[in-house]
């Protein structure tokens, strides 16, 4: 039971905490309401269950075998990040326009998890703590799999709902404006100590 109660713990702190993820929700609530942006909510929430499994069932040791094959993904990762950053800010010149860009789909989202700087760090990081090597780690994986397949559509969507009640106060193309520009900014933001990191790497 203290196990369980410690994996939720890390699930919930975890996915309610800001990142590109719940950035991403919190825009499409803005632009487009609660309603069209269920799909990239549940492709984020999916995804991210998939790669947990993955991840504990041969990715990681994949890196250990290849680690040159983690750097790869991570500066993919980053480029994707600042090409979503970009068409966040280029969808609020048109935000006042009738023929208004769509939301992002359910497999956008699903995908955006394995370019996703955070979406890796967690997932390792929940491997490596809550794993054990023996007969029950295959058990243990799809357990927390579950576990956070479970926390994050609730704490994903918190950032949804909050973007949704925004989209009534920012009811002013200048207003939706500002607020995709500065969502844009912390996108952009939220991968500068990856940059760091990749500029070691390659010192």
């Amino acid at each position: 039971m203290e196990y369980l109660f410690a994996v939720v713990l890390f699930a919930v702190s975890s996915s309610v905490t800001p990142g590109p993820n719940n950035i991403m929700v919190m825009t499409s609530g803005v632009n487009f309401g609660v309603r069209r942006s269920l799909p990239l909510l549940a492709g984020i929430c999916v995804g991210f269950s998939v790669m947990l499994l993955l991840v504990g069932f041969g990715f990681s040791q994949l890196f250990e075998l290849f680690p040159g094959l983690h750097f790869v993904i991570k500066c993919v990762g980053v480029i994707y990040l600042l090409y979503l950053a970009y068409l966040i800010a280029k969808s609020a010149e048109t935000v006042s326009s009738n023929s208004q860009a769509a939301p992002f789909s359910f497999m956008k989202g699903a995908l955006f998890q394995w370019v996703n700087a955070k979406a890796w760090v967690v997932a390792t990081g929940a491997i490596a703590a809550f794993t054990t090597v023996g007969a029950g780690f295959y058990s243990q994986n799809i357990m927390i799999a579950a576990t956070f397949f479970v926390v994050s559509f609730p704490c994903v969507g918190l950032w949804l709902a909050f973007g949704s009640l925004l989209k009534n106060l920012l009811n002013s193309p200048k207003s939706r404006k500002g607020f995709n520009f500065a969502m844009a900014g912390l996108l952009a933001l939220s991968v500068v100590p990856v940059i760091a990191e990749i500029v070691r790497q390659l010192a």
